[in-house]
């Protein structure tokens, strides 16, 4: 977010003498950002977590691009993603650029056998079907439909699922998540025009110290491959933590959109950042409220960025036959817009139900393999065809 926040037991001093009943040291670990000068938490473990057995032999996972270079409005079928048994398994890679992987999920189990670390990048994982916990050594966090889990690079966690029924919208950033600036103040403080607050923010509880020795599998995603590792104790043995590297929900359901008068430009719907893409929440809302309002969006030309819906639920008035799951990519360089006579009906509406995830990248997307499996080929010709 960041906040500060702690659990369980830590010293009062940081860098100082922290036994155990028995007498032996807690072990301490600093888990910091960009070297020694962003975020960190300091956290103490039952024992040092560089107690490695083994270290299998990774393997490859990175997207397989299928079309590089495109200037095509595109659509992807996103619920025609079969599920499947395993979490990363199920994990398929749709959209990819240098800065970020966009890719869907439906895994029917929870993380049992292993736990998952991804190294380099930030993951923003929004739950579109399904409900569970998140399980971390910082603590649990619950979550259900409509969540952003937000898991920092670094962070170790298992997915707990209620049922086999999930769908998961997932982002990797190479780059740090952030909230909006401008909605901060110079203390880092959400403002009172932000459309979300501090009180919106899950952070973990209910922290349980697995004080166990063994041998317990991480798999480490870094550069497109997996290593699996094999650790002799336990990765969730935190005794306590405290800092601002920890791991944190949002609800897109606690967002409170922005209206005005006239058409309000996708800016004021943006709920997280980096410097090199937005996310925005497309939330249920008033229209504009002039007299001679036009509720539906203009024609817009994307100049310089590539624009990117997750469908989730709801009516979208400037768009006929939308699905749920469904993904669009307007590729910068060429306008796109409303269906026509969308802009027409829409004119003395008062309100839309609509729900909807927006990515707008700062540099070009490729379309993977699995991308093309779910591609619907008309989807450019929707315009002439409506």
């Amino acid at each position: 977010m960041p906040i500060y926040h702690h659990l369980g037991e830590i010293p009062e001093k940081r860098h100082t003498v922290f036994r155990k009943p028995d007498g032996e040291l807690y072990a301490e670990e600093l888990v910091s950002t960009h070297g020694f000068s962003s975020v960190y938490s300091l956290v103490y473990h039952c024992y040092p977590p560089t107690l490695v057995k083994a270290i299998r032999d990774p393997y490859d996972v990175s997207p397989k691009i299928a079309r590089e270079k495109h200037l095509k409005h595109t659509s992807l079928k996103g619920f025609q993603v079969k599920p499947k048994a395993d979490y990363l398994e199920s994990r398929v890679p749709v959209l990819v650029n240098q800065d970020l992987h966009i890719s869907l999920a439906a895994p029917m189990e929870s993380m049992k056998d292993y736990f998952y670390k991804n190294s380099q990048a930030d993951e923003v994982i929004f739950i579109h079907e399904g409900s569970g916990k998140l399980l971390t050594g910082y603590g649990e966090i619950p979550f259900k439909y409509g969540d952003y889990l937000v898991i920092p690079r670094g962070v170790i966690y298992q997915l707990e699922f209620d049922s086999s029924d999930n769908r998961l919208f997932i982002v990797e950033s190479f780059e740090p998540i952030k909230t909006p600036k401008r909605y901060r103040n110079e203390f880092g403080q959400l403002m009172e025009h932000a459309p979300f607050c501090e009180r919106d923010i899950k952070r973990p509880s209910n922290l349980k110290t697995y004080d166990e020795k063994g041998e317990y599998e991480i798999k480490i995603k870094k550069q497109g491959l997996i290593y699996p590792y094999l650790y002799a104790t336990h990765p969730f043995d935190f005794i306590g933590w405290d800092g601002y590297h920890y791991p944190w929900a949002f609800s897109i359901h606690d967002f409170m959109p922005i209206t005005g008068k006239l058409h309000q430009p996708p800016p004021v719907h943006q709920t997280f950042e980096t410097n090199s893409f937005v996310l925005c929440s497309f939330c249920p809302r008033l229209y504009d409220y002039h007299p001679d309002s036009i509720p539906a969006p203009y024609n817009h030309s994307n100049v310089d960025s590539d624009e990117v819906l997750y469908y989730v639920d709801g009516d979208f008035m400037s768009r006929k036959s939308v699905e749920r799951g469904q993904i669009t990519l307007h590729p910068g360089g060429i306008p796109h817009g409303p269906h026509p006579g969308t802009v027409e009906k829409s004119i003395g509406q008062t309100k839309t139900e609509e729900l909807a995830v927006m990515i707008d990248p700062f540099r070009p997307l490729m379309l993977t393999e699995q991308a093309l499996e779910l591609e619907d080929p008309d989807y450019y010709i929707s315009w002439i065809n409506a």
